[in-house]
């Protein structure tokens, strides 16, 4: 016997309500909401900041290309908000030297300001120890990295790690991290070297003025072409 397609219809209508109702007998669409209420993750309390709204603005919908020659386009409201600024905690804030665009001294600019500093250190007055130290890439690009000399870290320098201060002759503060078993210094230092502008071939003289402070006084190897010129 064949139903028909209206019978059919209304005999699936009348199952369906059929069990519609027992499962409202059952408490089945309450079972289901305080499950997915138990399980569903809790707001985190933390609390969050709102941006600032500072105006809000009509921008066309993209629309399809199939579309496209049809009037009226869409227009939705978007709204702008303040852009949040992060302040950095350091004191200084350097763009990152390109070590592709390194600058190298010249030989006879090198030469020069590593003799006019050690002039400048046979001159220094009092009984505390210097040395000079001419600047190589590695110590103004890149890993800024500072090695001092061996002998005078073994004779005048603690024997752990620890902090060493950098005084410029403008009387600035630098502190910098000294390691002892590596006889140089790390972190600071790339502060002081971007503060001061150092490049290759500069030479800088240090002047042990405390157990843990430095006086230091830079030459610029840049002078060697000012000298050219004027004794031209």
């Amino acid at each position: 016997m064949v139903v028909s397609k209206q019978n059919y219809e209304d005999l699936r209508k009348q199952r369906l309500e059929e069990n519609k109702r027992r499962m409202e007998e059952l408490h089945l669409p309450q079972l289901t909401q305080a499950l997915k209420t138990a399980h569903s993750p809790k707001p985190s309390p933390m609390k969050r900041t709102q941006p600032r709204v500072i105006g809000t603005e009509m921008v066309q919908v993209r629309r399809s290309s199939r579309v496209a020659n049809l009037p009226a386009p869409v227009y939705k409201e978007i709204v702008l908000y303040d852009r949040v600024h992060v302040p950095s905690k350091r004191k200084y804030s350097y763009a990152r030297r390109d070590l592709a665009n390194r600058v190298y001294a010249s030989d006879e600019a090198r030469e020069y300001a590593t003799t006019k500093a050690e002039e400048l250190e046979a001159n220094l007055e009092g009984d505390h120890p210097s040395f000079v130290k001419p600047m190589l890439p590695s110590h103004v690009t890149g890993g800024f990295w500072l090695g001092l000399p061996g002998y005078f870290c073994r004779k005048h320098l603690p024997k752990n790690d620890g902090t060493v201060t950098l005084i410029d002759e403008e009387g600035e503060e630098f502190p910098t991290v000294y390691l002892a078993h590596k006889v140089g210094l790390s972190g600071g230092w790339r502060g002081f070297s971007l503060s001061h502008e150092l490049v290759d071939g500069d030479a800088l003289v240090f002047h042990l003025i405390r157990p843990t402070v430095f006086k230091v006084y830079i030459i610029r190897c840049n002078g060697y072409e000012e000298g050219e010129n004027n004794d031209a």
